[in-house]
């Protein structure tokens, strides 16, 4: 991995390539911030550790200019800083700084925190290599990387409003379940790489043959990702994956499938996409309908509490209905945004 230090004080840096240096690192050096982000425009940096106090450009500066960027991977930025006092700490973070380091500094306590994010950083990883996964699965299906993107994001929403109503109840949640969600919830339809092409790709609406078929892309995905399971039993992303492509289309009262699962017996990840896979199904456009509105598919969903949908994830759904139409909004496919934001014109399909 390579980490970018930055400091105007040459000793300083000298003294931090050297303990960098002895843990493996590749070591890049910028005597100010502007140095800094000319160098991370043109290398790839992962990691950034910055003095505090520099002249132009300080370090909180900085780290405001890096998140503003919006690179399309994640850097995590230390701070190295004589300040101690919870205020500059609080201001050092809203700025977008990751961690910091009182100076003068453990060569043993920066080791430490390298190590802690060299493993937040494994976990962006983790991120990329299941979305490109998912989409290497869209890619024989008429999905597009939209519909993966929009999946992860109304999942994450909607798991955020739950995390709050289920604190405190008997129904468990990991301490990490909003991320995991968004981590996994692409690979909801992972199954559907098994599919046939004749049914997978038709033009059209399935016969009752050819739906039974498609039905299989649930247990195709789950006893897929069952198999990592029994090799890493410990990975929780893996169960969660797992529990998310086998029952995202079971329902709240029983009648869904593959297994006729009901209600709390349907796993919370899969009861929280199987609202988010409906939702976006009903806005997008295929090959059979036009996209419906919004308004029409919060009525839909509406009419679906408690049969279809578990209540809380419904009533999360419609705590965060703005936040589900900028999704729509900022991710919408080729020219479908008009069709489904609220007070558009054109008439609505039938189902």
């Amino acid at each position: 991995m390579k980490i970018l230090g930055v400091d105007d004080d040459e000793i300083a840096l000298d003294i931090l390539e050297a303990a960098v240096s002895s843990e493996g690192y590749e070591f890049v050096r910028a005597s100010d911030g502007y140095e800094a982000l000319k160098l991370i425009q043109e290398e790839r940096i992962q990691l950034i550790i910055s003095d505090w106090m520099m002249p132009g450009l300080s370090g909180i500066d900085l780290a405001k200019k890096i998140r503003e960027m919006g690179a399309s991977s994640y850097c995590y930025i230390i701070i190295l800083t004589s300040r101690s006092e919870k205020a500059d700490l609080l201001n050092g973070l809203q700025a977008g700084a990751d961690d910091f380091i009182i100076k003068p500094f453990d060569p043993m306590e920066l080791r430490l925190r390298l190590r802690v994010a060299q493993r937040i950083l494994a976990l962006e990883t983790h991120q990329l290599t299941i979305f490109a996964l998912a989409q290497l699965a869209d890619t024989r299906d008429n999905e597009t990387g939209n519909h993966l993107n929009r999946i992860r994001l109304y999942s994450r929403i909607l798991a955020e409003h739950l995390v709050r109503y289920l604190s405190g109840t008997a129904e468990e949640v990991p301490a990490d379940f909003v991320e995991l969600i968004y981590m996994t919830s692409p690979l909801h339809d992972i199954g559907k790489v098994g599919i046939p092409d004749c049914v997978l790709l038709k033009p059209g609406r399935l016969d009752d043959r050819e739906f039974d078929i498609m039905k299989t892309h649930t247990t195709l995905g789950g006893q897929t990702l069952e198999r990592a399971v029994k090799e890493y039993p410990d990975v929780l992303y893996l169960r969660i994956a797992r529990d998310i492509a086998m029952s995202h289309h079971e329902r709240y009262d029983g009648h869904g499938y593959p297994e006729g699962l009901q209600g709390n017996n349907i796993p919370l990840c899969a009861r929280v996409v199987s609202l988010a896979d409906v939702y976006d199904a009903l806005v997008s456009r295929r090959v059979y309908k036009d996209p419906f509105t919004h308004d029409v598919a919060k009525k839909i969903i509406e009419e679906g509490r408690g049969t279809q949908f578990d209540p809380l994830v419904v009533d999360a759904f419609l705590e965060s209905e703005k936040e589900f139409l900028d999704i729509v909004s900022r991710y919408s496919d080729d020219s479908d945004t008009d069709a489904i934001l609220p007070n558009t014109r054109g008439a609505m399909p039938a189902c």
